[in-house]
């Protein structure tokens, strides 16, 4: 091989070795409300914020990185944020990848049953329109709902106010 082609290649390989490696999210475990909520009561957290989002919804994957962000800031002061996906059970594979992207390397959940009883379980007043976010406190009870795409602002007003209790 020319010696060119093997600079390049040594060079490609360097990269290759130095770039990081996205481990695989954890695919979406099929839930239902009651099955969620279930979770955010057993959580140990002082607070859980749970997103409720899909693929194909672009306010869902804008505002993504900002709930990851809050995540990572408030995780040690007790959040415990869990991801529900709204796509459809054969779209899991897409929720999937679209997790893995994000760096996601916790469980996560992809809702399955009835949609109004899904929708109703978590608040009556909801429409079902995505992104949905609540916010519970430690002993499970819904304090906050976050209805359409927030800023991180506004999650980072809301989680502070529910871990200060």
């Amino acid at each position: 091989m020319p010696p060119a082609i093997c600079r390049i290649g040594a060079l490609l390989l360097a990269l290759c070795i130095a770039l990081p490696v996205k481990a695989q999210a954890p695919p979406p475990q099929p839930a239902t409300a009651a099955e969620v909520l279930a979770a955010v009561r057993a959580a140990d957290a002082q607070a859980v914020l749970v997103n409720v989002w899909a693929t194909w919804c672009v306010p869902c994957r804008e505002e993504f990185p900002d709930l990851l962000r809050l995540r990572r800031a408030y995780a040690a002061q007790g959040l415990k944020v869990l991801f529900v996906s709204g796509d459809f059970a054969s779209e899991r594979d897409a929720a999937t990848a679209f997790l893995t992207q994000q760096g996601v390397d916790f469980p996560t959940y992809i809702k399955t049953g009835d949609d109004m009883q899904f929708i109703d379980a978590f608040d009556p007043q909801w429409s079902g329109a995505l992104p949905a976010t609540f916010i519970y406190d430690r002993s499970g009870t819904r304090r906050h709902a976050l209805l359409g795409k927030s800023s991180y602002t506004q999650f980072d007003e809301k989680v502070r106010e529910v871990l200060k209790k």
